[in-house]
C-alpha cells in the first residue's frame, strides 16, 4: 500500500504537461482533485476524500516549482546558443564493417572546414548526423551498409553548458519540456558533458531557437 501523497506523485509524473502546469500554479487544484481521486483511491487501495489530495497537490506544486528555479537559477546567464542548417540524418543497421567507416569517415572530415559530424552507436544501429557537405562522402563510404532511415532538410540548435550543469537534475528536461509544450518535434538528441544539440526539422528550427532563447 503506498501513501496518498506518493499516489498523487505517480499519477501527476505520468503526465509531463500537467506537472509543468502544476508548477506554474495555473490549475483548479479542487477539479484536479476530483478528477484523479478515483486513480489515487485504486493506487492508495482505500477510500480518499478530495481534500487530501488537494494538499497532497499543494505540496507536490511547491516541490516541482522549487525544482524548476533551482534548475533555471543553475544557468547562472543565458547560455549561448549555436544555429546549423543543412543538416540530414542516416541510420545504419550495425555490422562488423561499420566501425571501420565511421573511423573513415572522422579522418576525412577533419579536412572539411567546419564540417558538422555527430554519431550514436547503439546496440542494434547507428545514427549520424552530418552537414550537406559530407553527403557525397558518407554515401561513397557507407556503400553496401544495411540504410535503415534517412532524414533530410534538419537544423540543430546547441546549448552551451556551464560547466558542471550536467550533474544537475533535470536540465535537459527542462529544455525539451518546453519544446514539446510548443508542439515541436524533436528528431534527435545528442550531447557531450557541457554540450546538447537538439535536432529538429527545417520548418521548426527558427521557433524552437526562440523558444529556448525566452527560457533564459
Amino acid at each position: 500500500m503506498i501513501t496518498i501523497p506518493d499516489a498523487v506523485e505517480r499519477i501527476v509524473r505520468r503526465s509531463p504537461f500537467l506537472e509543468e502546469c502544476l508548477a506554474l500554479g495555473i490549475l483548479n487544484l479542487s477539479a484536479l482533485a476530483r478528477l484523479v481521486r478515483p486513480e489515487v483511491e485504486k493506487e492508495a487501495l482505500k477510500d480518499v476524500r478530495d481534500g487530501a489530495v488537494i494538499v497532497a497537490l499543494n505540496r507536490l506544486a511547491r516541490r516541482i516549482h522549487k525544482r524548476s528555479k533551482r534548475t533555471k537559477s543553475a544557468f547562472g546567464r543565458a547560455p549561448e546558443l549555436n544555429v546549423r542548417s543543412n543538416l540530414f540524418e542516416m541510420t545504419f543497421a550495425n555490422s562488423e564493417s561499420l566501425p571501420l567507416k565511421l573511423k573513415k569517415l572522422l579522418e576525412k572530415t577533419a579536412r572539411v572546414a567546419r564540417a558538422f559530424l555527430t554519431f550514436t552507436q547503439g546496440i542494434h544501429e547507428t545514427t549520424l548526423v552530418a552537414g550537406r557537405e559530407l553527403e557525397d562522402i558518407v554515401g561513397t563510404l557507407f556503400e553496401g551498409e544495411k540504410l535503415l532511415a534517412r532524414i533530410g532538410k534538419l537544423s540543430s540548435v546547441t546549448v552551451l553548458l556551464p560547466p558542471g550543469t550536467a550533474l544537475i537534475p533535470g536540465v535537459y528536461s527542462y529544455i525539451l519540456k518546453a519544446l514539446a509544450w510548443e508542439g515541436i518535434n524533436v528528431i534527435e538528441v545528442v550531447s557531450t558533458l557541457n554540450e546538447l544539440t537538439i535536432v529538429l526539422e527545417d520548418r521548426t528550427i527558427d521557433t524552437a531557437f526562440s523558444i529556448i532563447k525566452r527560457m533564459f
